[in-house]
């Protein structure tokens, strides 16, 4: 702003020296021409009795006496009155140009006039050109990126022009977006960590809690009902409750729970195939030696759901068999209840889903529905049939 009005008065100041420099000239004549011409014209009158007009650069006229100078009088034309021998004979004219030195000024004082308006507009349009580029432009910028930043897109960046005078300004307010993608992401992996303890520790609390519940019920069948393992059972059936509702609160994030990979030889997977039959139900077995690339502790939740089933809703012994299929190496699983029925078998794998034989067991539906999400994550496959019982068959990649 300071330059602008620098330049505007620079220009204003200009044309008033312009201006003061143009004079108007009223009446400038060559009088040595006028004496001339006044005493050409007396000579010839003294002699012939006449008025002959000689050549002559000046403008000039002869009007007789008796003719009206009230014109050339406005004019300012300069008027030389001739008399021969005392009598007044007329006037001799000579032009004025100060009409013409006026218009002359006048165009000169329009054009100073015409060229200040065109300079400070021209200043003026360089002004605001310059002052959007530098100030308007950078905000709309800014703007724009506070939109895009209250909606949530932290990953755009700020584009940034060091050579305005808001370079440093922006750049701050990219470092503050960068801050909160950074607080953001943090925060995202807090929250998947904190929804992945939670579902991982609810579900896996369940099997022990089943197992004390067993065992509960165990010691008053040998031993006769008592107050406290009525207790003991009671609060094991609430715990279930608080473990199923604070599972089902984080169910919609199951699908963030982290499967690794890693080489496990089919001996660890015999050895985690027993520690989940605490019932000692499972017939004695053994796998055929191979190395899988398995998440172990996935495997040990898969197995905990499929033998709690089995315990909870065959209540048989149950066969565990292992061998190969072309790449495959195949485990089965399978107990000798009543299974299910063959609409239901597509069924199972559903969240929430329930066959029609669970009714009055406990349970949310969710088991075998994580035991197939946990294989696709490992590259495996889960069959379900009915095979003198329920057949659980998974093949893994050798």
């Amino acid at each position: 702003m300071k330059w602008f009005g620098m330049l505007c008065s620079i220009v204003l100041i200009a044309g008033i020296f312009f201006a003061s420099r143009t004079t108007i000239i009223l009446h400038e004549i060559d009088m040595l021409e006028v004496n001339r011409i006044t005493r050409y014209i007396e000579y010839n009158w003294r002699a012939a009795g006449t008025v002959n007009l000689p050549n002559s650069p000046l403008a000039f006229t002869f009007m007789q006496e008796e003719a009206s100078l009230h014109t050339n009088i406005q004019n300012r034309d300069t008027i030389v009155p001739l008399f021969i021998d005392g009598q007044y004979i007329g006037s001799i004219i000579f032009i004025s140009n100060i009409a013409d030195n006026i218009a002359t000024a006048r165009m000169r004082f329009v054009a100073i006039f015409y060229i200040q308006v065109a300079i400070i507009a021209a200043i003026a349009v360089v002004f605001a050109a310059y002052q959007h580029q530098t100030i308007l432009k950078p905000f709309k910028k800014l703007e724009r990126f506070a939109s895009r930043v209250a909606a949530g897109d932290l990953a755009s960046p700020l584009e940034m022009d060091r050579r305005n005078r808001f370079g440093a300004f922006s750049e701050s307010f990219d470092l503050m977006r960068e801050q909160l993608a950074i607080a953001r992401e943090n925060e995202r992996q807090a929250n998947i960590s904190k929804k992945e303890l939670v579902a991982s520790l609810s579900h896996d609390i369940k099997t022990p809690a089943a197992s004390i519940k067993i065992m509960a019920e165990l010691h008053q069948a040998k031993h006769g009902e008592s107050n406290e393992m009525q207790v003991i059972i009671s609060k094991v059936d609430q715990i279930d409750l608080l473990i199923t509702n604070m599972f089902s609160v984080t169910l919609e994030e199951l699908t963030q729970l982290k499967v690794s990979t890693a080489e496990v030889t089919t001996m660890e997977m015999e050895e985690d195939i027993r520690a989940a039959d605490y019932n000692q139900k499972i017939r004695p077995f053994k796998l055929p030696d191979c190395v899988l690339s398995i998440d172990r502790l996935r495997f040990k939740q898969i197995i905990d759901n499929i033998v709690g089933n089995a315990y909870k809703y065959a209540d048989t012994e149950i066969e565990v068999t292992g061998y190969f299929e072309g790449d495959y190496f195949v485990l089965a699983i399978r107990d000798f209840g009543p299974g299910v029925s063959k609409e239901e078998i597509s069924l199972l794998c559903e969240k929430y889903y329930r066959a029609s034989n669970s009714s009055g067991k406990s349970g949310a539906g969710l088991g075998l529905y994580l035991t197939s999400y946990f294989l696709s994550k490992m590259d495996a496959q889960l069959f379900i049939r009915n095979a003198n019982g329920l057949c659980v068959v998974m093949k893994f990649e050798i």
